[in-house]
């Protein structure tokens, strides 16, 4: 088992679930919230990523932050060096191609809660902001579970973004998918049904995470 590649792959996991979160959870609200061109557009372009080849969105996402472009060229001046292979063009290649994962849920937990509980709240003074958190959040506790759940598991088994942007270098951005890879082209079947495993283990106890909760919450009728 390669430790080091294992540690740097739930780093990698853990930074992109904390940062799509943050993103995911106003992003759903809004997107729930309404309808319109302008929500369709942008649901399309979260959605992307379900359905594009992740080596082109590794690619693309290479060329922006290689150092032969202005963006490039900017973000290396703030972090003080080019986001191209290194652990931070991996955690943003990772946010986007798992931003979907982490939104879809939301949006459809968000769009099943009744409009009477946040018009009443609203009705008894309560801001936007207080009825999102203290009326909205309580009901779809289980829609972020699953997006948080899901936007890890998915990071863990990346490989065709990670690759392409991050390349293979040990201890920087070989992750446990590379890792697998590596020992599969060096015949060392053994070291690879390890690294396998322990990718089978996670996506199961996600996936069971993501069920039991699923049974608990409908049985007492939580929203999900």
């Amino acid at each position: 088992m390669d430790f080091e590649a294992l540690w740097l792959t739930l780093r990698l996991a853990a930074s992109t679930t904390a940062i799509l979160l943050v993103v995911a959870l106003p992003l759903a609200w809004w997107i729930a919230s309404g309808k319109g061109a302008g929500r369709a557009v942008v649901q399309a372009l979260v959605a992307l990523p379900l359905v594009l080849p992740p080596t082109v969105l590794g690619f693309y996402l290479l060329v922006m932050l290689g150092p032969l472009t202005t963006p490039g060229r900017i973000l290396a001046r703030i972090f003080g060096h080019s986001l191209a292979f290194s652990f931070s063009g991996l955690l943003v290649g990772s946010v986007l191609y798992s931003l979907p994962f982490a939104v879809q849920p939301l949006v459809a937990g968000f769009g099943v809660v009744d409009r009477g509980y946040t018009e009443a709240s609203a009705g008894l003074g309560a801001s936007p902001w207080r009825t999102f958190w203290s009326v909205v959040m309580p009901l779809t506790r289980g829609s972020l579970l699953t997006s948080a759940v899901l936007a890890f598991t998915h990071t863990v088994g990346e490989f065709g973004v990670v690759l392409m942007l991050g390349g293979n270098i040990p201890g920087a951005t070989q992750t446990l998918s590379i890792s697998l890879y590596d020992q599969v082209q060096d015949f060392n079947y053994s070291g690879a049904n390890r690294t396998a495993l322990v990718l089978v283990v996670v996506s199961l106890v996600a996936l069971i995470v993501i069920y039991s909760r699923r049974e608990s919450g409908l049985g007492r009728g939580e929203l999900v």
